[in-house]
């Protein structure tokens, strides 16, 4: 009834029937509540995102680590998740589940504003997984992050190689003891709380513990964050009595030796009797044991049936299991086609010359032959070019975790491209995190086009244009970004912003309907209407959505920023602070909300607080002219003019097409009376900003200081006609009111 239960329930998991995995395992866990099932009930819990569910069903549960610490982490309770990893009272005690575990740990010390801390796991996470590609964007994310040809580079490549032999090693035993599509559950699921020492240490006979503790995890492989390849940590942990007499296999080895250690199920394949057959009894030699073996290998290894033939290979009765424990070391093909006939060395060799032919014929496929040397030994060779009958001394291919015979070159191969195309995407990535968008661009030119034209390339190339003040490249991008991937919602929320600077309200109108019928619970959805409404003005409006979207996701930097960008257009500059704390907290290195705080303090006249806040938006985001221009600003107002003009000088050459700090350069020197020098940067701004009107208010400012009184006139003439803003009207028009004034001069500047 157990193994039924548990069947049930990995079935309904493999085909995403959540609540009916629920409902069953809610009964196995009734009628036999052991740890084992209520950590797969945990496990169908969070699948069914409910991790609170599996929180209550965990806690207590000192081998269930990691998938409480995954609950607790879910729930926000990030001081238990840490203390589930990392026990206080057990200092020496390892992560649970490998790369995986470090990566969670990672995200708590992240998320509780240790940055080291966090940058150590991460790095450790990628040293037992190199393709664990989420735990690279973390260290981007938080600028710690090597190159990545340092990070992807050979000894990655050696790595993958080791954890993919090692796999092989494994389905070979997984496919003894299940069907197909069970082992490929089985092999992708993470363990629930195994540790890197004892997954190079624990043999994988215990195949009770896959069909029940694996499953309990299966739901939990996505769950963290990011996607990991944690086959490699998937040994169940064993128990001592378990342990007793079996040889742990090494990682990297020969891998027809391990292919032979590795334990087998004959034609009754389930967990409790292959648990019997190859773990409690005791390795006893036999006298046929020693034939057995120099049959078994490559021959049987290679030549794996499919699960029809398994099947077909079951109605010949119960004598399996009998041979198979018998034969403790034999393959899985060696006992199915030995038990099915009763067949020994000897058995062979009393047979006739046909009825032997035609025996190898139907139990290796056409092209097979037999031959019984002198030495009584049985020798089984085949025509077929794969090399079926290669003596056990030389390499030959493994079984790769989907179930694929795979070589270490075609392993080795396979890895360098996979790491060939993660250094191309890895960098780019690293050094969009840095801001230096530029060069990020040019490695992305780089890609495949394959790869070029997929959605995640396409929203960051977007993103890198958006930081460079491009904003038509970036709506390309994310509009290419769009039709490859319509359902990705990756980059919706900065495509929005591109969308609100260019005031193109109707696509930005189509794009948040379009995100919200996609997915009404993403935060980028809301985020896209509050850009909508906010472009209307209606700012009350677009604050509701834009915390609709914080709501749904607490940890969405972006969206507290946009938060405190609305309370600051409402001049409620308390709550815009808060918002923007908000984003730090989630995000240290969010430097839109550091130039958000340094834009309040310098409309509050708190000149000292912007110019630090400004500073520490300009030491993560080096290349932006706009924070340059306003730290600049800053510096102005607190009479260092030389340092702003040096501060200028560098926005202007960071972006040549902002007239913002040619504006502000414009600005300081005429308060240094360098009014000649002052005009002739005006006279440059206006072939780059024809129609800004502030540029000609300035320039009849500077012309009556000069007491050129006609050429003032004409300057404010044109900047009325360009239609300014109501409150530049009234400062233009107050001026020309004081035109011959020259003592009210200095107090109009």
């Amino acid at each position: 009834m157990e193994s039924i239960l548990i069947e049930c329930v990995q079935n309904s998991l493999r085909h995403f029937m959540h609540r009916n995995a629920i409902f069953m395992c809610e009964r196995l866990c009734a009628e036999f509540p052991s740890e084992t099932n209520m950590q797969l009930l945990a496990g169908c819990y969070l699948q069914n995102q409910q991790a609170y569910a599996a929180y209550h069903v965990l806690k207590g549960m000192a081998q269930s680590r990691y998938l409480f610490a995954l609950s607790c982490f879910q729930m926000g309770l990030l001081n238990e998740a840490e203390t589930a990893l990392c026990p206080p009272n057990e200092p020496a005690a390892e992560v649970p589940n490998g790369a995986a575990g470090h990566y969670l740990l990672g995200l708590i010390y992240r998320y509780t504003d240790r940055r080291n801390s966090s940058i150590q796991h991460f790095n450790q996470a990628l040293l037992l997984d190199p393709l664990l590609w989420a735990a690279y964007e973390e260290l981007c994310i938080l600028g710690a992050a090597e190159e990545a040809a340092a990070v992807f580079g050979e000894a990655s490549s050696l790595c993958i190689q080791k954890q993919h032999l090692y796999q092989g090693t494994q389905s070979q035993t997984f496919e003894a003891a299940t069907d197909d599509q069970n082992v490929v559950f089985a092999r992708n699921i993470v363990s629930d709380d195994i540790s890197p020492r004892q997954s190079r240490h624990t043999h994988s006979n215990n195949l009770r513990e896959i069909s029940g503790n694996y499953t309990g995890a299966a739901a939990t492989q996505n769950i963290g964050g990011g996607s990991t390849n944690m086959s490699f940590y998937s040994t169940p942990s064993p128990m001592a009595t378990q342990l007793s007499g079996v040889v742990p296999p090494p990682v990297c080895r020969n891998f027809q030796q391990n292919g032979n250690n590795a334990s087998v199920a004959g034609a009754d394949s389930s967990p409790r009797s292959t648990v019997n057959s190859t773990i409690q009894a005791p390795r006893r030699k036999f006298v046929d044991e020693g034939k057995l073996r120099k049959i078994s290998g490559r021959l049987f290894s290679d030549s794996v049936p499919r699960r029809n033939s398994r099947l077909s290979g079951e109605s010949t009765g119960n004598t399996n299991s009998n041979v198979s424990a018998a034969s403790g070391n034999g393959t899985n093909n060696t006992s199915k086609y030995y038990g099915s006939s009763k067949l020994s060395s000897m058995t062979l060799r009393s047979m006739t010359s046909r009825k032997a032919q035609s025996w190898a014929t139907e139990a290796y496929g056409e092209g097979a032959r037999y031959d019984i040397s002198d030495d009584s030994r049985l020798n089984m060779t085949s025509s077929y070019p794969s090399g079926d009958a290669r003596p056990l001394e030389q390499e030959g291919p493994t079984t790769s975790a989907s179930g694929v015979n795979v070589s270490s070159t075609s392993i080795l191969s396979g890895a360098a491209e996979i790491l060939a195309l993660f250094r191309i995407l890895g960098e780019g990535y690293r050094l969009s995190c840095l801001y230096r968008c530029q060069d990020a661009l040019d490695v992305y030119n780089k890609l495949p086009h394959k790869h070029y034209q997929t959605g995640w390339v396409l929203s960051q190339i977007g993103r890198a244009y958006f930081e460079m003040v491009d904003y038509l490249e970036a709506d390309n991008a994310f509009g290419l970004a769009r039709l490859a991937s319509p359902y990705s919602l990756e980059g919706m929320d900065m495509y929005s912003t591109v969308l609100y600077h260019l005031k193109e309200d109707m696509k930005l109108s189509y794009l948040a309907q379009e995100l919200v019928s996609t997915d009404r619970l993403a935060s980028q959805s809301w985020c896209a209407m509050g850009n909508c409404y906010s472009l209307q003005k209606d700012h009350e409006t677009a604050l509701k959505n834009f915390q609709r979207a914080v709501q749904l996701n607490p940890r969405f930097a972006y969206g507290h920023t946009l938060c405190g960008h609305e309370y600051v257009a409402l001049e409620d500059f308390e709550n815009g602070i808060k918002s923007y704390q908000s984003a730090l907290r989630v995000d240290a290195r969010h430097y839109n909300a550091w130039y958000g705080l340094g834009m309040i303090y310098l409309r509050q006249e708190k000149f000292e607080f912007s110019e630090h806040h400004f500073r520490m938006a300009l030491r993560i985001n080096p290349h932006s002219s706009v924070i340059m221009s306003y730290l600049g600003t800053a510096l102005h107002a607190l009479k260092k003019n030389e340092e702003a003009l040096e501060v200028m000088e560098l926005a202007i050459i960071a972006d040549k097409k902002n007239p913002l700090p040619m504006y502000q350069k414009a600005n300081i020197l005429v308060s240094m009376e360098s009014f000649n020098a002052a005009l002739g940067v005006l006279e440059e701004l206006k072939e780059h900003a024809p129609r800004e009107s502030s540029v000609y208010a300035l320039m009849g400012r500077i012309y009556k200081r000069r007491n050129m009184y006609d050429k003032a006139m004409l300057h404010f003439g044109v900047a009325l006609d360009l239609k300014p803003s109501a409150t530049d009207v009234a400062t233009i028009k107050a001026a020309i009111e004081k035109l011959h004034v020259p003592d009210e001069m200095e107090d109009e500047l």
